[in-house]
């Protein structure tokens, strides 16, 4: 499979990707990014330990991590139109939390609303770049507030 580009010669940006470091332990990290995205307009309506369940079912041994599944509905709600409903495949937005270490954990994100768009998802460009600019200011939003609490 050949892609319509050279993923090392994007910058992050293009696709969204976000991250910080929060000092604290796994399920403090898991509260606080869950609190702060339901402050800034986002639900939480899916949430799992891909840890766990790797640790459970193949012995995987992986350290604490885990994946809040966040969405605002008038959002995603416009995404949807924006993409005649394929970016359903790629709900919802994803803020990914693993232990590096002991006391430290970093908090992922990767813009779903930018990684449509580079598949070339729109039907309706200018509806999902108002959709990226919205979200981007929410996930922003969510990351300033995780920083400031450093």
């Amino acid at each position: 499979m050949t892609l319509p580009f050279d993923p090392d010669a994007l910058d992050p940006e293009e696709y969204g990707e976000k991250r910080t470091t929060l000092s604290m332990g796994h399920e403090e990290a898991i509260e606080r990014v869950r609190e702060v995205c339901t402050d800034v307009g986002f639900g939480v309506p899916v949430e799992f330990s891909p840890s766990e369940l790797l640790n459970e079912k193949v012995d995987a041994d992986r350290d604490p991590y885990y994946v809040l599944g966040a969405c605002n509905p008038a959002v995603a709600d416009r995404a949807l139109d924006a993409t005649d409903g394929r970016i359903g495949a790629l709900f919802p937005c994803n803020m990914v939390i693993w232990e590096s270490e002991p006391g430290t954990q970093v908090v992922y994100h990767l813009s779903i609303m930018k990684v449509a768009r580079l598949l070339g998802l729109a039907v309706d460009d200018a509806a999902l770049d108002e959709v990226i600019d919205d979200t981007g200011e929410l996930v922003t939003e969510v990351y300033d507030r995780l920083e400031a609490a450093e």
